[in-house]
């Protein structure tokens, strides 16, 4: 079962998380799906999907079409992984975005690859390209931070021939949800690389945030890492949008079980 799980997203296997489909597979098998579509430069989405973001799709139409659109949408968050285990996919683990962005770019180094970095502040961006120095030193790195505002057409397009010069394989963009997801949807067509929605991912390897410990993560807590040291900021997300998730769950196992019987 194992071994059938990492070449499940080279079928395109999903299962139902709260009405969003969620691609099924370990992350060797993302790796291998992205790193493809890479080589070939392709126009192609990535969306790492958590509690928030499904439960923001299951309430918000327009979002649900935003997610539906990603050419990727892999289980970030503990509990969606948990409800892909559920409906039927075993040995179904956490995709995380953070991870698979480290991983990445160890590859895109070994293959002499440009990567983009889209998004957060100009410290957090100098700090995460001091850091890629240092663990990645041969990896070629272009990064742009934009104004906390509504762009002008000309300073979007701008942005589109900077991405395009820079040659990169693969665009990291950290706007945040649902902001980033709606940022990448606009602009996929547009961008000949594989874009991928990282949300909080430049901050934790940049050293601005810290993330939960590895028992944490591993336990499905990260979610109350985060809220303790940002109260301020996730209150929102994990007490209300998450217990919106919580409510959606339980409907979906109730009805699986009802249809069972």
């Amino acid at each position: 079962m194992e071994r059938e799980v990492k070449h499940l997203h080279a079928q395109g296997l999903q299962g139902d998380v709260i009405g969003t489909g969620i691609h099924v597979g370990s992350m060797d098998a993302a790796l291998s799906r992205i790193s493809d579509w890479a080589k070939k430069r392709e126009p192609r989405s990535v969306f790492f999907c958590n509690a928030h973001s499904v439960a923001h799709a299951r309430s918000h139409r327009q979002f649900r079409a935003v997610l539906d659109s990603a050419d990727l949408r892999l289980p970030d968050g503990a509990p969606v992984a948990h409800m892909l285990r559920l409906a039927g996919f075993e040995n179904q683990r956490r995709v995380c975005g953070p991870d698979l962005m480290l991983q990445y770019l160890a590859l895109a180094e070994a293959r002499g690859e440009a990567v983009f970095f889209y998004g957060s502040t100009p410290e957090t961006l100098e700090k995460l390209q001091a850091r890629c120095a240092r663990d990645f030193p041969r990896l070629k790195v272009h990064a742009y931070s934009p104004p906390f505002r509504a762009l002008s057409e000309e300073e979007d397009e701008a942005i589109m021939q900077l991405i395009a010069a820079s040659g990169a394989s693969t665009v990291w963009v950290a706007l945040g949800c649902p902001k980033q997801e709606q940022w990448i949807a606009e602009h996929r067509d547009r961008i000949p690389a594989v874009v991928l929605g990282v949300g909080a991912a430049f901050a934790f390897h940049a050293g601005i945030a810290a993330r939960a410990p590895r028992w944490m993560q591993q336990c499905g807590l990260e979610w109350l890492h985060r809220l303790a040291t940002d109260p301020g900021r996730m209150w929102k997300r994990y007490l209300v949008t998450n217990s919106a998730f919580l409510f959606y769950a339980a409907l979906s196992v109730l009805g699986r079980r009802q249809a069972r019987t």
